[in-house]
């Protein structure tokens, strides 16, 4: 089935029609708390993009359907005046990633798998008519850019470079060998890397054909037209080797086939996009990594190189100790437009390009989790993707700088619960570190009444808890629980040297900072010290082992994709080169491997009830990790329970999976503070 224009727009009242009696207004639906199965009701809006005329927002939403046991995502448009909204895609299968031509005639989007093949590109037509496939790309379009004239674009396709590999092309029943030759072998979802990589071509609109671009045995994305459709800056990333990390580096090259690519940086630890070009052609901005020795702890800058590569790349607001990211050049390339992630809440900020002042464009407790600023628009009007914590992530039109809310996908959802309540907390570790945590608790709770609290840790551990909706939270809340997010050494929007206080030495500050925030919930009287639990999922799993192996005082567990045996885990997931560089070898750093893996050679101290959770074909943090606790736990005695998710990552995506995860989750935290 493909997806095709709906004419449907939001029919408003018809003029002249008769007025109904006066009457009393109908009663609002009493509210409600959340349940698990809210997350079919739930819809994920992203991506927004306005249009170059400035009179649409495009975005996508992504619906669970229980029926199927699948999500879908399609796409959906606003007007900028918030009067009108058009489901554009109806197909069974997802869509995304839509992007407007430079006239705004036509939307592209990238469609998902077709007749076996990888995700295509789709084009709508605004004037109407269904959508038109125009790509037949064999390994699929993984991203995509449209060229000024808006009669090429630049696609990114997966190719294979091992030549017995690419001339097997029979159809057979048995699978084909994976042929490995990458020291980094594996990655959750891709699989094992074998041999193929991502390139860049120009697809021409008119005759259909595919110009290559780029060859080779690195992988090519992010791609970004010259103002002047004449050049391509893309990001190439070469595959890790012993003591050589992952890296990318900023190249720029003619747009036509056999050009020769220009390297603009040279980094060593990785520069990456999104690309930005100035609108003189002059400059591009990029984003700049840490060094390979800090991988995992990564906060990125904002920087800007020649495009002709006459001059050296130059970071702008080095003063800014936060990460920023998505940088877009304003209409009189003055400044950029980026994002700022900065304790526990996320803006949209402007950084002048001169002296890299920054300006913020928006406030609050909330999170804008993207924007859409198209280049070359002489207003100031911005489309940005922002939650706070009673709602659920929208479309907003940032408009003389007020915000205004143009999609309303879950309105009807959130017109029916009741939430609970999301505030700040400040807490003192052990040794004074100062730690900055997200509380939630359930509607209605009276002040100064402690509760049965869940230490809901988060993953990463570059990441951090937000002012933002979470379903996760709110749905233990809406069980009982004060609901304990705490943004720990490691986590990010404090600063570098918060992220790094924790290299080569997991499982000790941050444990520190966990507890030190459970005493202060428990002295503010938000916590009840007899009925805590504690839970997460991927380093947030992995802090739980380390937790429950430190203490006693949590009545019961769910450590999900985590690990503790860290020796166990060289070689079986994705992460060889964060080990060379943090921890080094084994065999060289032994003792330190034995350390880090305490939670399982000293499983003999936990006696805390654990349930372990995760995907069977997770290779980000391998279910092995999981297996492991639960049979050393099993076998002293220690009530436990092991769930698998069939076909899972590490993210789990099938709907009922993770309905149950969230009711098991529970479950077992009820169970046990029963006891």
């Amino acid at each position: 089935m493909r997806p095709f224009l709906l004419a449907i727009l939001l029919v408003p009242a018809l003029a002249g029609a008769q007025a109904p009696a006066a009457s009393a207004p109908p009663a609002a639906p009493a509210r409600r708390a959340i349940k698990a199965t809210d997350l079919y009701r739930l819809k994920t809006v992203a991506d927004p993009q306005r249009s170059p005329d400035g009179r649409w927002v495009a975005y996508t939403v992504t619906s669970l359907d229980s029926a199927k046991d699948k999500s879908d995502a399609d796409v959906w448009m606003t007007s900028w005046d918030g009067s009108e909204t058009v489901r554009l895609t109806w197909s069974p299968e997802s869509e995304g990633s839509p992007r407007w031509s430079p006239d705004g005639r036509y939307l592209a989007f990238v469609s998902g798998r077709q007749e076996g093949k990888g995700g295509q590109l789709w084009l709508l037509d605004r004037r109407g008519g269904e959508a038109q496939r125009v790509t037949q790309v064999k390994g699929g379009v993984s991203g995509y850019a449209w060229a000024p004239d808006g009669k090429r674009l630049v696609i990114g396709m997966e190719e294979e470079t091992d030549s017995l590999a690419r001339r097997d092309t029979g159809e057979k029943k048995t699978p084909k060998p994976i042929v490995v030759d990458r020291y980094g072998f594996k990655r959750d979802v891709a699989g094992y890397l074998g041999t193929s990589h991502t390139h860049l071509g120009i697809f021409d609109l008119a005759t259909r054909k595919v110009d290559t671009l780029t060859r080779g045995t690195a992988d090519d994305g992010s791609p970004a037209w010259s103002p002047d459709g004449t050049r391509i800056a893309f990001v190439r990333s070469t595959p890790a080797e012993p003591k050589a990390a992952d890296r990318g580096d900023l190249y720029v090259m003619d747009a036509r086939g056999g050009a020769t690519p220009v390297r603009l940086t040279d980094y060593e630890g990785g520069d990456g996009g999104p690309l930005a070009w100035s609108p003189d052609g002059r400059t591009i901005a990029f984003l700049r990594g840490d060094l390979p020795k800090y991988s995992a702890y990564t906060q990125p800058r904002l920087g800007i190189v020649a495009s002709d590569g006459s001059a050296p790349a130059r970071l702008l607001a080095e003063s800014v100790d936060r990460p920023l990211g998505d940088p877009t050049f304003t209409a009189d390339g003055r400044a950029l437009y980026a994002t700022i992630t900065d304790d526990r809440e996320r803006h949209l900020v402007k950084v002048r390009v001169s002296d890299g002042a920054v300006e913020r464009l928006t406030s609050g407790a909330r999170a804008v989790m993207g924007y859409s600023a198209p280049r070359g628009a002489a207003d100031a009007r911005i489309a940005l993707l922002a939650s706070t914590p009673d709602r659920a992530p929208e479309v907003f039109a940032l408009d003389k700088g007020a915000l205004r809310q143009l999609s309303h996908q879950n309105d009807s959802l959130f017109s029916v619960l009741q939430l609970g309540a999301t505030t700040g907390l400040t807490s003192r570790s052990a040794d004074g570190t100062e730690v900055h945590a997200v509380v939630t608790r359930p509607a209605g709770a009276a002040a100064g009444v402690a509760l049965p609290t869940v230490l809901y840790i988060h993953g990463g551990p570059n990441g951090q808890d937000q002012f933002a909706f979470s379903f996760d939270r709110e749905l233990f809340a809406a069980n009982g629980f004060a609901v304990l997010a705490v943004n720990y050494r490691g986590s990010n929007g404090r600063g570098v040297a918060y992220q790094r206080a924790i290299f080569a030495d997991w499982g000790n500050k941050e444990v520190q900072d966990l507890l030190g925030a459970v005493d202060e919930a428990v002295r503010q009287g938000i916590a009840d010290s007899t009925k805590l639990v504690i839970g997460g999922w991927s380093y947030g799993g992995i802090l739980t082992d380390y937790t429950i192996a430190t203490t006693t005082r949590f009545k019961a567990a769910v450590s999900g994709a985590g690990s503790a045996l860290q020796l166990s885990m060289y070689g079986a997931d994705q992460y060889i080169s964060q080990y060379e560089y943090e921890l080094g070898h084994p065999w060289e750093q032994r003792d330190l491997w034995i350390r880090l893996s305490r939670p399982f050679f000293e499983a003999n101290r936990i006696h805390t009830p654990t349930m372990f959770m995760a995907g069977e074909k997770d290779f980000n943090v391998p279910a092995i990790g999981s297996e492991q606790m639960y049979q050393a736990l099993r076998a002293l005695g220690v009530p436990t329970r092991l769930v698998i998710y069939p076909g899972q990552f590490h993210g789990i995506s099938i709907p009922s999976y993770r309905v149950d995860r969230y009711e098991r989750w529970v479950g077992w935290y009820n169970q046990h503070l029963k006891k």
